[in-house]
């Protein structure tokens, strides 16, 4: 898989812990880097809002790829 070069492991990490703090669903688009908000933990390839790409992962999903 490969994941813009802005989406690192830290970042990843930051959003998944601010998820188990609030009620926030973040999520990350591989093809832009753009952060994607309302994103299921467990979501793979949704419509980025910013590209229009399939490449939308929530924010859990992804740090067990990047990992």
């Amino acid at each position: 898989m490969r994941i813009h070069k802005s989406i690192t492991s830290s970042r990843v990490a930051r959003a998944v812990e601010r998820a188990f703090r609030s009620l926030d669903n973040p999520g990350f688009c591989i093809a832009c880097g753009k952060s994607a908000h309302e994103c299921e933990p467990d979501m793979r390839c949704g419509t980025c809002e910013h590209c229009g790409k399939p490449a939308v992962y929530g924010a859990e999903e992804l740090l067990m790829q990047i990992r």
